[in-house]
């Protein structure tokens, strides 16, 4: 199970935003943080090895609305990547910083 939530950070005068990203694996629980650079990176490392869920677009708008849909999105995809894989690519293990992970069974049947 993976959730992501918003964290602002604000560096300089250059606001950042920062997801927050839940990671339940083999009844262990964890937390990494992640930009959307970095789910972008992840998205074109993996889209020709496994199956992936269409992928957020980054629109440049700081409004809530638009940064929780953004949130929203990136969640959708990040579920969509481990429910639809059963086997997972090492970038999605590394990018989680999981070793191993076992898929839940129902998760991963047709």
């Amino acid at each position: 199970m993976v959730v992501l939530g918003l964290m602002r950070r604000t560096r300089c005068l250059s606001p950042s935003q920062v997801f927050r990203v839940e990671v339940l694996c083999n009844g262990q629980q964890h937390t990494v943080t992640k930009r959307y650079s970095e789910f972008q990176t992840l998205h074109k490392q993996i889209k020709k090895t496994c199956k992936v869920p269409y992928f957020p677009r980054h629109v440049p708008n700081w409004m809530p609305k638009v940064l929780e849909q953004r949130r929203q999105g990136l969640e959708i995809y990040l579920q969509g990547v481990l429910c639809h894989n059963k086997e997972l690519p090492q970038d999605v293990l590394d990018f989680l910083k999981v070793q191993r992970c076992q898929q839940n069974p129902k998760a991963s049947s047709p």
